[in-house]
C-alpha cells in the first residue's frame, strides 16, 4: 500500500476511530515532512473551552509515526514500530484549527537504514509543533519511537 493522506485517513476511521471521530485527519506527506490537523470542536474540548491534550496529541503522534510508516513502506522491510515514550510543553490554549508537522523524515529513514544494516533495534525521537491559524505554536510534543527488524518467517 503507498501511503497517502487519503489512505491513512481511511487507516485512521478502520483502526483508530477515537483519533477519527475527534476529527485528526493528515493533510499531506512527503519523504521529509508530514503534516495533521484538528480543529477544536465540541467533541474535543476540554472543561477549559480549548483542544483536549489528548486530542492534539493524537494528531501529533499521527504526524511523526505516518512519517515511520513511510519510510518503512518505502524500505521494503519488514519492521515494527511502537512509541515507547512521549513529552510535550502547551503554551496556548489550542481553539480554532490546529496544525501539526514534523519534519524528521531523514531521522527515521537513517535509523531503518541502520537496523536493516545491523539487524539490531534503534530508538530515535521525533518532534511535531502544533501551531494554531495564525501560525503561533500551541504545543510541542516529542515521541520515541522504537523500529526492529522482524525476523523472517518460515
Amino acid at each position: 500500500m503507498k501511503v497517502t493522506p487519503s489512505k491513512l485517513n481511511s487507516y485512521l476511521f478502520l483502526k483508530l476511530p477515537s483519533a477519527y471521530w475527534t476529527g485528526v485527519r493528515v493533510k499531506e506527506i512527503s519523504e521529509e515532512t508530514c503534516v495533521s490537523t484538528v480543529k477544536h470542536r465540541w467533541i474535543n474540548q476540554n472543561p477549559f473551552r480549548s483542544m483536549y491534550f489528548a486530542v492534539q496529541a493524537m494528531a501529533a503522534e499521527l504526524s511523526t509515526g505516518a512519517l515511520v510508516m513511510y519510510q518503512i513502506q518505502k524500505s521494503g522491510a519488514s519492521i515494527s514500530m511502537l512509541v515507547a515514550q512521549n513529552n510535550s510543553v502547551f503554551t496556548k490554549k489550542a481553539v480554532g484549527r490546529i496544525r501539526f508537522q514534523c519534519t524528521e523524515g531523514s531521522k527515521v529513514k537513517a535509523a531503518i537504514q541502520t537496523a536493516i544494516e545491523t539487524g539490531e533495534g534503534q530508538t530515535f525521537w521525533m518532534k511535531s509543533i502544533g501551531k494554531n491559524e495564525r501560525g503561533e505554536a500551541v504545543s510541542e510534543m516529542n515521541f520515541e519511537w522504537t523500529i526492529k527488524v522482524k525476523p523472517p518467517k518460515n
